[in-house]
């Protein structure tokens, strides 16, 4: 079996979208709506690119799955704040439905962090799925407007699959990666 390389396609692709980060944050910080759209649906798009070249072309690594979840993070951190500041009338609206959303989020990163002193990288399906549905509602929002339906729909599958997160943290002995759903890790709770 050969060794696979670090520098590949995904993670360059993780290793952007953490570089564009503070480019992000700039737009929010300067009130530039249109761009900040355009730098976090390229986020978006990158971040569906890596992990389908990932899975098609087997170049996941280990350093691929750490570099995504950050990319991830940053990127939900830097959406939500880019809501909060060029929209803080919807998130005033809707504070309860977002303060849950956020609360789940983090909920399982932190118990992974005080449980092993690192963040996981899970990449179930659920958060993948649930990525799309973000973005799709977050670029919808600003260039369409505002969906109702939509908007809780995405409230209602986000907190599932945080909770299906957060039963993993609790209960996952060992920190690894790319677990693809609470199912597989129960038939092999105990896999290193």
């Amino acid at each position: 079996m050969a060794k696979q390389t670090i520098y590949n396609v995904p993670n360059a692709l993780s290793a952007y979208r953490i570089v564009a980060l503070p480019f992000i944050i700039a737009t929010i910080i300067l009130g530039q709506k249109n761009i900040f759209i355009t730098l976090i649906t390229l986020n978006l798009i990158s971040d569906f690119l890596d992990g389908y070249i990932a899975r098609k072309f087997n170049l996941a690594t280990e350093l691929g799955a750490k570099l995504d979840s950050m990319a991830d993070m940053g990127t939900y951190i830097s959406a939500i704040l880019g809501m909060i500041i060029l929209e803080n009338e919807f998130v005033q609206e809707h504070n309860f439905s977002l303060i849950l959303l956020i609360s789940l989020y983090l909920l399982p990163y932190t118990i992974s962090f005080l449980r092993f002193g690192q963040l996981n990288s899970f990449h179930l399906y659920s958060s993948k799925a649930v990525a799309y549905f973000q973005g799709i509602f977050i670029i919808t929002y600003f260039i369409l407007g505002y969906t109702n339906w939509y908007f809780y729909f995405m409230i209602l599958a986000s907190c599932l699959s945080y909770l299906e997160e957060l039963y993993i943290a609790i209960f996952i002995r060992k920190l690894r990666s790319n677990l693809k759903s609470v199912f597989h890790f129960l038939k092999n709770p105990n896999a290193s």
